[in-house]
């Protein structure tokens, strides 16, 4: 379904853009006691990360999300055959109170006990049915609910994954500030340091 693959990219996109404009502007790994920014030649102590390309190309990221998608499918295709089964179930009870109507109006049951016997059954078909159907749509709801959660647990995966290797590669205070690149008006060679990020990412997830 590419319609899932595309809520679930949106919704790790966004919280690992959150991560790096909430979490890095402020650089708590900037060296203390200097009132001056050092710049390496022409460059400032900035980085920037497109985080999309993150996404893209972090193992974890496309492996995680491809498992959760066939996870989500699955329980769609279950959901869908029980479905189908209910739907066939209630046609038949239909067609019965059709008949037990016909029945009724041509007289044709022998005695009104039997006619009231068969009329309870039909109200206890029925009530079983609305009971089924209770069943599929919590059962609807609930996958719902755990795709939604599970959605959110791999977005947080994600983000303490690249906190943590963010944390490693800025552990001297090198970077004043990592930006993600979609929050730029336009960009400067040099300061892009997704393909880095990416492979340290990717070596840390293979081994």
């Amino acid at each position: 379904m590419n319609k899932i693959s595309i809520i679930v990219e949106s919704i790790l996109a966004a919280g690992i853009v959150a991560l790096f404009i909430l979490f890095f502007t402020v650089n708590p790994w900037a060296k203390k006691g200097s009132a001056d920014v050092e710049a390496q030649g022409d460059l400032l102590p900035i980085a920037v990360v497109n985080t999309d390309s993150i996404l893209t190309h972090y193992t974890l990221a496309v492996e995680s999300s491809d498992k959760l998608q066939a996870q989500y499918e699955e329980s769609m295709v279950k959901l869908d055959t029980k479905a189908k089964a209910f739907q066939k179930e209630y046609e038949t009870f239909q067609q019965d109170v059709l008949n037990f109507q016909k029945k009724v109006e041509a007289n044709a049951f022998l005695s009104r006990e039997r006619a009231e016997s068969e009329q309870a059954k039909l109200q206890k078909k029925e009530q079983q049915l609305m009971a089924k159907q209770q069943e599929l749509e919590n059962l609807r709801q609930k996958l719902s609910n755990d795709f939604m959660a599970q959605q959110a647990a791999l977005t947080q995966q994600l983000q303490d994954s690249v906190q943590a290797y963010l944390r490693e590669l800025n552990a001297d205070g090198h970077y004043h500030l990592i930006l993600n690149d979609a929050v730029l008006m336009n960009k400067v060679a040099g300061y892009d340091i997704t393909e880095e990020v990416v492979d340290a990412l990717n070596a840390r997830y293979t081994k």
